[in-house]
């Protein structure tokens, strides 16, 4: 469902390899959303909110990196965006969930549209950007 459509491709390999990781990364969200089995989410959250940290710093590195190889100039800006995209993540508040597992799927649902709205608007409107300089 969650997947890297044709017009989310940028053309710079690497990149569209990490992102392609990256709606992976969503659709296990979603897949942990609609998981009914699971009922205590918890441990499941933290490695998935943990995993997502530390894919996008290693992502948004490669990026950055290579806008500076092609001397892009709204890199301060786009680092903006990606260094809130990570205190957002950082803002998902785990600790208060353990025996709340109707608040488990609410954090689950909150973070299956935030992702799922930053990183297509993310790709369609900025990362496109410093693809047709």
């Amino acid at each position: 469902m969650y997947e890297m459509k044709p017009e989310y491709y940028t053309g710079i390999e690497a990149i569209d390899k990490e992102h392609t990781r990256l709606f992976e990364l969503v659709q296990e969200t979603r897949d942990l959303l609609c998981d009914d089995l699971i009922i205590d989410k918890t441990d499941n959250l933290i490695h998935l909110l943990s995993e997502l940290i530390n894919y996008t710093r290693t992502h948004f590195s490669h990026e950055e990196e290579y806008q500076r190889s092609i001397s892009y100039p709204d890199i301060d800006a786009h680092m903006i965006q990606h260094r809130k995209f990570e205190d957002k993540l950082m803002e998902f508040d785990l600790d208060s969930l353990s025996d709340d597992y109707n608040g488990q799927n609410e954090v689950v649902e909150e973070l299956l549209g935030f992702l799922t709205s930053w990183l297509i608007n993310h790709i369609l409107k900025v990362d496109m950007l410093y693809v047709k300089k």
